[in-house]
């Protein structure tokens, strides 16, 4: 009998603490954690959106959900999760169709380790 491996995915995400703080700097840590905040349940509309996209057979819907998540991920430093945003909107315009699946499960990955994440790094003062 065959012997069936289980693979764990566990890859690190990337933050640019320096946006993070640049974003205090700017704003305040009252205006900080608002735009924070917002940015968070807005990244967590669009994964959603994303992933919808994904069902359908629209690639440039696809793609376009990809930059937006991509951008919105930026803003708020998660380079990570706006990196693989950009890979999901690559190969939805490819037309590569078990691309755009495994970058879309990446991206879910990504985008629940970010968001922790981005959590915990509020948390630490800065």
């Amino acid at each position: 009998m065959a012997d069936i491996s289980v693979l764990h995915h566990r890859e690190g995400v990337r933050l640019d603490p320096d946006r993070v703080v640049a974003l205090y700097a700017e704003l305040g840590e009252a205006g900080a954690e608002a735009v924070m905040c917002r940015s968070i349940e807005e990244l967590a509309v669009q994964l959603a959106a994303l992933q919808k996209a994904a069902q359908a057979p629209d690639a440039v819907a696809l793609a376009e959900a990809g930059r937006r998540l991509g951008r919105l991920a930026e803003q708020i430093g998660m380079v990570s999760l706006a990196r693989v945003a950009s890979d999901v909107a690559q190969a939805a315009l490819g037309g590569d169709a078990p691309a755009v699946a495994a970058t879309m499960a990446r991206l879910v990955r990504i985008g629940d380790r970010s968001l922790t994440a981005v959590w915990d790094m509020q948390d630490m003062s800065l």
